[in-house]
């Protein structure tokens, strides 16, 4: 039981952060730019962290969501609005 509620937590925490990143970037860039490569890339490693979870007991909850909350944090920073905030500041 323990093992599968801590994979129903990591796996809400990733929805949530994954929610997160859709609607900022949304709002950021808007619908004609929007980074469906990096949202793709997201999901994907959503998916592989709570398969990980799941299989291994000794990984904690918390390095999971830490773990995907890093990776959303570099793949936020590689989309188009970001890199031109960066270019601004450059520049």
């Amino acid at each position: 039981m323990k093992k599968t509620l801590g994979t129903i937590v990591a796996a809400a925490a990733i929805i949530l952060v994954t929610a997160t990143f859709g609607f900022a970037e949304y709002a950021a860039a808007g619908a004609a730019n929007f980074p469906y490569f990096q949202l793709g890339c997201l999901v994907v490693g959503g998916l592989i962290l709570a398969s990980l979870k799941r299989k291994y007991d000794r990984m904690y909850t918390s390095e999971v969501v830490g773990a995907f909350a890093l990776y959303a944090v570099l793949m936020a920073l590689f989309t188009n609005p970001v890199i031109e905030v960066v270019k601004n500041i450059v520049s």
